[in-house]
C-alpha cells in the first residue's frame, strides 16, 4: 500500500516542505490526528453541499419538465438552491465543537 498524502514536520527543511502536501510546524503527532479530523469534516461538508445541491436541482428540473414549475419560479428556486449549497459549505470555516474519532 502506498501513501497518498505527504506530511512534513517542522519549518526547518525547505525540501521536505516543498514535497509534502501538508506541513505541521510542531513535532507533535497529535496535530496529524487533528489534520485527519479536519480533512474528514471538510470532505463530508463538501459532499453534502455538492450532492444536496445537485439532487435539489434535479428535482426542480423534473418539476419544471412536468409543468409544475414556471420558468421564473424555477430560476428563483435555482438561486435559492445555490445559496443554500454555498451557505452549507461555509460551515467548513466554523470550528467544530469537538474532534470525534471516526
Amino acid at each position: 500500500m502506498t501513501a497518498t498524502v505527504g506530511v512534513a514536520f517542522g519549518p526547518n527543511s525547505d525540501i521536505t516542505s516543498e514535497a509534502a502536501d501538508a506541513v505541521i510546524l510542531t513535532t507533535s503527532l497529535g496535530k496529524v490526528d487533528e489534520l485527519i479530523h479536519i480533512s474528514h469534516r471538510m470532505r463530508s461538508i463538501a459532499l453534502q453541499s455538492a450532492l444536496g445541491g445537485m439532487a435539489a436541482s434535479v428535482l426542480g428540473m423534473i418539476a419544471a419538465a412536468l409543468g409544475f414549475l414556471p420558468a421564473l419560479e424555477g430560476a428563483i428556486l435555482q438561486e435559492i438552491i445555490d445559496f443554500l449549497a454555498v451557505a452549507n459549505a461555509v460551515r467548513v470555516a466554523m470550528p467544530p465543537r469537538t474532534l470525534v474519532d471516526f
